[in-house]
């Protein structure tokens, strides 16, 4: 049984580039799981569907010409045998990828194939149910945080303006598979914290739990 480090918590928190690091410091793959979801949100709006069409959208499910592979340690997404990059980073996408991951057969598909990837290897999954729903059983579970206001910033400076209170509400209250903290995942408030700070926290913690299983 391979190793599966679970890295939770909220749009810009920061969880992402902390689980890549991560990721290399241990010589593990990361996966990117918000990738996933945004490359079926980018698929389903190419086709002309909407979001809230949920039924237009399930249909396409078994249809859509996605593969989630790998370049080198870190999880891809293509298209078509394209690799999928900026196309997940629209302000559409931004806007509706909340809707797309709220759909249980979205969540189901996509699930199914992030466990796929811990079959094969050691993974550092980041997302907002990895430690609840993907890998409930894992000892290693982190929820990572900050203020709304520090999230918002960063956001900006990412050169994305969707509202970071309206992504938190859509990602809390979806009925499947809500954001949420599992209730042994260690919190980590990265408001305050470095980059650096937080990954050596997280790797030490890794550490220190693996010699005493």
């Amino acid at each position: 049984m391979f190793p599966a480090i679970a890295i939770d918590g909220p749009a810009a928190s920061g969880k992402s580039t902390v689980a890549r690091i991560v990721a290399e410091k241990l010589g593990y793959t990361f996966i990117n799981t918000g990738a996933m979801y945004r490359a079926m949100t980018w698929y389903v709006l190419s086709r002309g569907i909407s979001p809230a069409d949920t039924q237009a959208v399930i249909a396409l499910l078994p249809e859509a010409p996605l593969e989630f592979g790998k370049k080198g340690a870190v999880s891809i997404v293509l298209y078509n045998g394209r690799e999928l990059t900026d196309e997940l980073t629209g302000t559409e996408v931004n806007s509706n990828v909340s809707a797309i991951a709220a759909i249980p057969e979205v969540r189901e598909l996509l699930v199914n194939r992030q466990r796929e990837y811990n079959t094969r290897e050691a993974v550092v999954m980041e997302g907002r149910d990895i430690g609840t729903v993907v890998f409930p059983s894992t000892p290693f579970k982190y929820f990572v945080t900050a203020s709304e206001e520090v999230r918002q910033a960063r956001r900006a400076a990412q050169g994305q303006q969707d509202s970071i209170a309206e992504r938190d509400r859509k990602d809390s209250s979806r009925a499947a598979s809500p954001l949420t903290q599992a209730p042994d995942a260690r919190l980590i408030d990265t408001s305050d914290l470095t980059i650096d700070q937080v990954v050596a926290m997280i790797v030490d913690d890794i550490r220190t739990k693996t010699a005493l299983l």
